[in-house]
């Protein structure tokens, strides 16, 4: 096993871990910062198979805006930061037995599909140009829903956040409180 393997199984470990610590802690922003950790392990993947452009994106969108927009999301909805009951549904145990079984069922598929197919690296494979060709070839589509979609839930938690608005009651005028 070479150092890239060794490394890049590493992250991939961390990147699981953190992943299971995200469904499994019960504080929200404990969850938030956990979510940040996995995506910084997983942007270590892709340097590690020398995509840096994809790295660097990986740490500017998912980590800078979606962990950013996630926390404002849990901070203007006023959700319960510490630990909180009604957010344990009862259902750990069988939720953990589907979780395993997809899982066995991916690793087989992966394992069975791709024995002993080696991809070799080469450096460039991730570069600005390539993935700029494809995005806006290829992707253009799913990128703009995405887009529109994170800011239909950026504006959701603004006007959940927002007090002022809301049915007018009989006998009050715009400016009272």
């Amino acid at each position: 096993m070479s150092g890239q393997e060794i490394v890049f199984t590493l992250l991939g470990v961390v990147t699981v871990g953190s992943g299971i610590m995200v469904v499994t802690t019960r504080r929200l922003v404990h969850a938030a910062l956990w979510l940040v950790l996995s995506f910084g392990a997983l942007a270590g993947g892709y340097l590690v198979l020398t995509a840096e452009f994809v790295a660097w994106v990986q740490v500017l969108i998912y980590v800078g805006a979606v962990v950013v927009l996630l926390l404002f999301g849990i901070m203007l909805t006023r959700a319960p930061i510490g630990d909180s009951a009604d957010l344990d549904s009862g259902n750990r145990w069988a939720a953990a037995a589907v979780a395993a079984a997809t899982a066995a069922v991916l690793v087989t598929v992966m394992v069975m599909g791709f024995r002993d197919e080696k991809m070799p690296l080469r450096a460039g494979g991730g570069s600005a140009s390539e993935l700029g060709a494809s995005v806006f070839r290829t992707w253009v589509l799913p990128f703009e829903v995405l887009s529109v979609l994170l800011l239909a839930s950026l504006v959701g938690a603004i006007v959940l956040s927002r007090t002022d608005i809301g049915p007018r009651l009989p006998g009050r005028r715009k400016g009272d409180g």
